[in-house]
């Protein structure tokens, strides 16, 4: 064998005269070799011996590809460029998994290689550049594979490879394996960012891989990744000392082990998100907030915690400016009032609470006195918190700005009412969602203090805030900028029209779709009052709305830019008035559902269309199919959903 690899020619190997004068034993070994290896010989006559006697009938064509991978993967290691290695990987899926199974630090690099690289990778159009220069990937559903992510390793390898990548979902019969991650891990170094959602067959090897390679990661996003136990996550704990991100949901695998070593191995963690694993615990998360000291944001939900996890929190949370806590059945009434009186939250800006049954109004108002700085507050379907308890809260919180309370069905008018009052020099925004304990009842407001401080007001279906509320709310808030009614179908003219009459720092954003019962009146009165500030309005499914209200808005509302009037009664006589609006200037339009708007509106939508950049003409069943193929026609540069 040794002598046909320095073999180095034809000429010496048919030296010596005829074939028919070489030993047959000779011939026998040589034919044997043959198999294996063929150099490139010169073809012989049709009245040659050998032609005839037939013992070589057949000639195999000269192939690399019989080499063995070993073979190919030192050949491959040195070729010239990165351009090079790409038109390699194309010739087949086996020289294509070789490439990607190179790893960078094993790649021979000549000194002037990047010259001939760039082109080659900055004409892929699946790429794109971050602003902070790295290069991102995305890859969804089918497009999900082993083979995509190998190519893509190789691909941008020589730009220093993948500094994002982004697997949502996987190929149901060939999806991502730990062999297409170990590609990437092999061929991006550089790797900044990965996020894996939904990929059952990506477990610790592929982990281990990017935790062996990969040393620049700083943020690791795992969802519903069920092969992977503590084994990978502590791999990249131990090999991750930049790590500034986690988010770990739905992996069953995962527990407490791996919590405490990434408590251990990664100093720079500031933000970290744990919901739905069952195996977390409070030795995990407890040893994550006492060691931690960068932490800044924490989730945690539907984890098996108990009141120690919340003390622990309370004590250590020294840099904590953002937690979010849900769905934790075990902490009761004492955790949360531990972790307020702990006074360690000091630095806390935003808090939200969603079903935790230890939210009460003690536990409540211990939040509110140990949190100086809290900002930002959200209960959701924390239902044993009463009215008692949010004014109390109110009260304590000294620089609480924002407040949204959704499906807290103690929350009465009085409650909402107290909190205005005692948060009038402060609260700027006031947001209510599906809360069914507020009823409709007239009480006198001279009993409460003015909320000068508020300027965002949204109440969404709640469906006992009604006339009277609105009204008192309108009259201890006269500073309101966005307002957002949107689903209180209880409300009419006489609830709404004391707010816009009362207010004093003129409307910006207005938002009461589903408001039934709302007519021209009180439009036309917000167009009116508010038409010089006025910049968005939406009255999707106000039905009693009609032309008038178009007319009002042509003549008042000056910088008016978004405007929803989907489902409403407008005719073509509404639209022409509207475009003849001097100084209106619409950038969306919404017409959905507006069955009375026909084809002769098409001149003035074409003048409306000269400023705009949306327009919504779906479900208008007496517009043509060729009067929106004009419209298309005419507004070139206009967004048209029809």
């Amino acid at each position: 064998m040794p002598a046909l690899v320095n073999y180095s020619g034809d000429d010496e190997f048919y030296s010596g005269g005829s074939v028919h004068s070489m030993d047959s034993s000779l011939l026998c070994s040589i034919g044997s070799h043959l198999e294996a290896y063929r150099p490139p010989i010169k073809r012989a006559r049709t009245s040659s011996p050998f032609a005839s006697s037939g013992l070589f009938e057949e000639e195999k064509t000269p192939s690399i590809e019989v080499l063995p991978d070993e073979c190919l993967f030192e050949i491959f290691r040195r070729l010239p460029g990165g351009q090079a290695r790409s038109s390699s990987a194309c010739v087949s899926k086996r020289w294509l998994m070789l490439l990607s199974s190179v790893r960078n630090s094993e790649i021979c690099r000549s000194k002037n290689e990047s010259s001939d690289d760039v082109d080659m990778v900055s004409g892929n159009e699946d790429l794109e550049l971050e602003d902070d220069g790295y290069l991102t990937r995305c890859l969804e559903g089918k497009k999900a594979t082993d083979i995509r992510l190998a190519a893509i390793s190789v691909g941008t390898s020589s730009r220093g490879g993948l500094g994002k990548l982004s697997i949502r979902g996987s190929n149901s019969t060939r999806g991502v394996t730990n062999l297409g991650l170990s590609a990437v891990a092999h061929r991006c170094p550089s790797l900044r960012v990965l996020s894996l959602w939904s990929v059952p067959s990506v477990g610790d090897q592929g982990l281990l891989e990017i935790a062996k390679e990969c040393h620049l990661l700083e943020k690791l996003d795992l969802c519903q990744c069920p092969s992977i136990s503590n084994k990978g996550l502590i791999a990249i704990a131990q090999n991750s000392p930049n790590l500034t991100a986690l988010t770990i949901e739905s992996c069953p695998k995962i527990g407490n082990e791996s919590l405490q070593a990434i408590a251990q191995c990664c100093p720079k963690l500031q933000s970290i998100s744990i919901r739905y694993c069952p195996f977390v615990g409070d030795q995990g998360v407890a040893s994550l907030l006492s060691s931690a000291a960068n932490l800044s944001k924490v989730k945690l939900q539907a984890l098996r915690l108990t009141d120690f996890s919340l003390a622990v929190i309370g004590h250590y949370g020294k840099a904590l400016t953002s937690l979010v806590l849900s769905g934790l059945q075990n902490v009761s009434e004492k955790g949360f009032w531990v972790m307020g009186n702990a006074h360690g939250l000091e630095r806390l800006v935003s808090l939200a609470v969603t079903s935790c049954r230890g939210t009460t109004d003690v536990s409540l108002e211990a939040i509110g006195k140990g949190c100086l700085n809290l900002r930002q507050m959200c209960l959701r379907k924390c239902c044993f918190v009463s009215d008692a308890g949010l004014v109390a809260f109110a009260k304590a919180a000294e620089s609480l700005e924002s407040l949204q309370l959704e499906e807290c069905n103690r929350i009465t008018q009085s409650g909402i009412l107290g909190v205005l009052s005692n948060c009038r020099s402060k609260v700027k925004s006031l947001g209510l969602v599906k809360c069914m304990g507020i009823k409709d009842l007239a009480v006198e407001t001279a009993s409460f203090s003015p909320c000068e401080s508020l300027r965002y007001l949204s109440v969404r279906n709640c469906l006992g805030f009604g006339n009277a509320s609105l009204a008192m709310v309108g009259k201890l808030c006269p500073q309101l900028h966005h307002i957002d009614l949107s689903g209180l179908c209880g409300l009419t003219d006489a609830g709404l029209l004391p707010l816009v009459e009362s207010n004093e720092a003129g409307l910006v954003k207005v938002n009461l779709s589903g408001c039934l019962n709302l007519t021209d009146e009180v439009i036309s009165a917000i167009a009116r009052l508010h038409g010089g500030t006025l910049e968005m309005l939406n009255l999707d499914g106000c039905s009693k709305v009609t032309d008038a209200s178009l007319v009002a808005i042509a003549e008042n509302c000056l910088v008016l830019s978004d405007l929803d009037m989907s489902k409403c009664s407008i005719t073509d006589s509404g639209v022409a008035a509207l475009s003849c609006g001097g100084q209106l200037s619409l950038q969306v339009l919404s017409l959905l559902g507006c069955s009375k708007v026909s084809n002769k509106s098409l001149p003035a939508l074409k003048k409306l269309g000269e400023t705009l950049v949306g327009l919504n003409l779906q479900h208008c069943n007496s517009i043509s199919n060729r009067t929106v193929e004009l419209l298309e026609e005419s507004l070139w540069k206009c967004d048209i959903l029809s």
